[in-house]
């Protein structure tokens, strides 16, 4: 019996960790060849230890655009061809007020990652795939970049500009046969959390936040990695050949409307918020929504 992937060559940035790594595990089960591009050397080098010969580590700074196309390159080396880029790498960024935004070196890191890293990823894996006359590209989004208050300012600001960016690429590229779509996670439990907790002294992430994810939406329970390698999977399937220019949310009903969890009373969100270290319920930005 076939599967899903087979023969097809995919590059997953931010894939040694989270919802990347989740999903180079779910590629390769579904029969394709991963290059797992990140700055976690050891955790990019252990994952493919693990997962033999249908995978190789390169590392890579999508901030950097020479890093960016290396990595391209060496997919095309080593596999031969490249069917599938997932934009993933990412972190929380910059926060606070407007008023108090750090314009300096934390702005510039989160818009090259989040932003200038996408478009960099487009712009190498794009002939490849011309050239191919096929190919997909995915790109993590977020519900913060549909709706508003679900992250900071610049999060925010990012993520809406990975969702219309899609759709641009998507039209440009379309009559080359290369669909373009991005995947809206909401509260995921990845490990950007033990970087929070680790404040507290606390490595069990899992443990401590998928309580308070579960309470977040109308679905009962905590978001995982593997609920967006499963989207992104069907996606980069030909299951998915007429979907294109479109940003396909996994969020358990988060954004569906108005909706609270019967237990969460008066300031249980900003208490939760100062746990983590940040000042209040609009600072949980890594909390919810990043993807690392």
């Amino acid at each position: 019996m076939s599967k899903r992937l087979d023969g097809k060559v995919a590059i997953i940035t931010g894939g040694a960790s989270g919802m990347g790594r989740a999903t180079v595990r779910k590629f390769v089960n579904e029969g394709a060849r991963v290059l797992v591009a990140d700055m976690q050397v050891q955790k990019g080098r252990d994952l493919v230890a693990e997962l033999g010969d249908a995978t190789v580590f390169q590392e890579t700074d999508v901030c950097d655009e020479a890093s960016v196309k290396r990595m391209v390159d060496t997919a095309v080396g080593h596999f031969g061809r490249l069917d599938c880029l997932f934009n993933n790498a990412g972190f929380g960024g910059v926060n606070g007020d407007i008023e108090t935004t750090n314009m300096g070196e934390p702005y510039a890191r989160t818009v090259d990652a989040m932003l200038k890293g996408v478009i960099m990823g487009m712009k190498y894996a794009a002939p490849v795939m011309k050239a191919q006359k096929s190919g997909v590209i995915l790109s993590t989004a977020s519900v913060a970049g549909l709706m508003a208050g679900y992250g900071p300012h610049v999060y925010t600001a990012i993520k809406s500009a990975v969702i219309n960016l899609t759709r641009s690429v998507a039209q440009e590229l379309g009559p080359h046969n290369i669909r373009v779509n991005a995947i809206c996670p909401g509260g995921i439990a990845t490990p950007i959390f033990a970087g929070q907790l680790a404040l507290k002294g606390n490595e069990d992430y899992a443990a401590l936040v998928k309580p308070m994810l579960t309470m977040m939406q109308p679905i009962p329970r905590a978001g995982e990695p593997e609920d967006i390698a499963n989207a992104a999977c069907f996606l980069a399937s030909d299951e998915a050949s007429f979907v294109s220019g479109h940003a396909l949310v996994v969020d358990g009903a988060l954004t569906a409307g108005g909706w609270t969890h019967p237990s969460i009373g008066a300031g249980a969100i900003d208490a939760l918020a100062q746990a983590f270290g940040v000042k209040d319920a609009s600072e949980l930005d890594m909390v919810y929504h990043a993807g690392g």
